[in-house]
């Protein structure tokens, strides 16, 4: 079955670069020039399991495109790629729904590392034994990847359920931000231990009954987080 995976980039260089190096490591490309031309190409291709978002588009930026495949779709993954390095710009992309960002310029080494490592978290892998994790008031499904609270279902993307099934897999253990990373992202994972901290603070909007005075997922100081109540 083909890799398929979606390229919103606006400058045709920068793009070809990226299709080339994709193409080369086994993956069928949708290319986009737009926002609008990405949405519609998501429409048409219901298989994309990757989409790589330039931020900065003509037209709806790829804050907003990510925001609307988010609306509908938790299971693709969501790179976002920037020119600038500043930390709002990674933090507003990853607050959106993306699941990591690569700040141009970057290596063709990296940048399939990366999708590589999110194909494998968005269901580009084997299958996952059936079984459920119960920890009230939570429920995690693991062979439909899905989690509910208090009987209602929690709309997660596939590495914020990788987060939390690590969590429940773990209930009490203090786990590292270095552990949480290799564990979701890849021992591969070339980015930052940041994406952990604002992949869970977007965790805690989703889960807690306050997301500022957390019950479940709890920070120890220093080294990371223990899921706990």
């Amino acid at each position: 079955m083909a890799r398929k995976i979606l390229v919103l980039e606006d400058e045709a260089s920068i793009r070809g670069f990226i299709v080339i190096n994709l193409t080369r490591a086994g993956y069928t490309v949708i290319e986009a020039e737009t926002g609008e031309e990405a949405l519609e190409k998501l429409k048409g291709n219901a298989d994309i399991r990757v989409a790589l978002l330039d931020i900065m588009l003509p037209g709806i930026d790829g804050f907003e495109v990510c925001r609307r495949i988010r609306a509908t779709n938790t299971r693709i993954g969501i790179i976002m790629l920037t020119a600038r390095s500043q930390e709002m710009d990674k933090v507003t992309g990853l607050m959106t729904g993306a699941d990591d960002y690569v700040t141009k310029p970057f290596s063709p080494a990296e940048l399939t590392a990366r999708v590589d490592a999110l194909y494998r978290r968005s269901g580009g892998a084997a299958p996952e034994q059936a079984g459920e994790i119960l920890q009230d008031p939570f429920l995690l499904n693991t062979r439909n990847r899905t989690l509910e609270k208090n009987g209602k279902r929690v709309k997660l993307t596939q590495v914020e359920y990788a987060i939390m099934k690590m969590f429940m897999e773990n209930p009490g253990k203090a786990l590292s931000r270095e552990e949480i990373l290799d564990t979701v992202w890849g021992r591969d994972y070339f980015g930052e231990l940041k994406i952990v901290d604002v992949n869970i603070r977007r965790l805690r909007l989703k889960i807690e009954d306050n997301a500022q005075n957390p019950t479940y997922i709890n920070t120890v100081w220093g080294y990371g987080y223990k899921w706990g109540f």
